[in-house]
């Protein structure tokens, strides 16, 4: 027997200490997405009620002090920030419980365990990328790429919570080859989607701070037609999807993974009509604060819709 499969069998012989645990690791998985399209909506509200720079700088609030100090002066503009960094604080222990539930599950192989890692790293990435945004001012790229980040770690976290319900066999298709090719178009059309919806979101008005004026150097009116037209061309995709799958009816694809399939593109074109309808609304009555804030956390969840329509179109034995 070879050494690497004498460690292999050592590693399999331990005692699993967190056997007694093992069951919570659906429910912190779900904890995990649904805090990090909850943190959207937290770092929205500091965009939105003029917060970005309530803490002047970071990690602590202020200089020398960790929370927000309250005095006659005060505004409530510090707490929003300091609350957005507190939830940051809850999303990491989060993450450092999915690390240990995962990571330490030696049932299952090496490809799932590692995935584990991601959410703590993204957090403490994200921790870093939003004191640099204090830093320099709120600069409106770095604000971008604050919220693009937000929505790769919705999608990764979707990925990983439903790969923990799967088995640990080769992925397996739920439909022929055109289901599969219109779903993998539909992810992929995600990402202009996200894109141009942050870069609509830093060309326009809500900076952050009534202090900070620049924006990113882009045309709104441009960008804004830009992204309505991907998400048309995505809502026409999603169509084309829906009638595939409900076309598998009768035929030797029909079975309980196309069901779910189909619920979970219903679903999703629910959320796109409903990001899309804010979307519009926002757009003709003048950006409203409290649209534009349901239509970032609209953005979070469309990208948790997606990733479940299309994540449903295989499974694993």
């Amino acid at each position: 027997m070879s050494p690497s499969s004498d460690a292999s069998r050592a590693t399999a012989d331990r005692p699993d200490r967190l056997a007694r645990f093992r069951s919570w690791t659906r429910g912190v998985l779900l904890a995990n997405v649904i805090g990090q399209i909850l943190i959207i909506g937290t770092g929205g509200a500091v965009r939105l009620t003029d917060s970005g720079l309530g803490c002047s700088t970071w990690p602590n609030c202020e200089p020398g002090q960790f929370t927000p100090a309250f005095h006659q002066a005060s505004t409530i503009h510090p707490y929003i920030e300091f609350g957005n960094r507190t939830l940051a604080f809850v999303l990491g222990v989060v993450g450092l419980a999915v690390l240990l539930l995962v990571w330490t599950d030696r049932k299952r192989p090496l490809s799932y365990r590692a995935l584990g890692i991601v959410p703590l790293v993204g957090v403490l990435a994200q921790a870093v990328i939003g004191g640099v945004v204090v830093l320099l001012d709120l600069h409106p790229g770095w604000v971008s790429l604050h919220f693009g980040v937000s929505a790769a770690l919705v999608w990764f976290s979707a990925y990983l919570l439903r790969r923990h319900g799967e088995g640990d066999g080769p992925a397996v298709p739920v439909g022929p080859r055109p289901v599969m090719t219109v779903g993998a178009l539909l992810g992929l059309l995600l990402v202009p989607v996200v894109t141009l919806g942050v870069l609509v979101t830093g060309a326009g008005p809500h900076s952050g701070d009534t202090e900070v004026g620049y924006r990113l150097a882009l045309d709104p009116l441009t960008v804004t037609r830009a992204h309505s037209a991907t998400v048309w061309v995505f809502l026409l995709t999603l169509l084309v999807l829906l009638v595939l799958l409900h076309r598998l009816r009768g035929t030797r694809w029909d079975a309980g993974h196309v069901t779910a399939a189909r619920r979970a593109a219903w679903l999703l074109l629910v959320v796109t009509l409903a990001q899309g309808g804010i979307g519009y609304v926002q757009y003709f009555t003048g950006l409203p604060e409290l649209l534009v804030g349901l239509h970032l956390v609209g953005a979070g969840c469309l990208t948790w819709a997606t990733a479940n329509a299309v994540l449903r179109l295989r499974t694993r034995a």
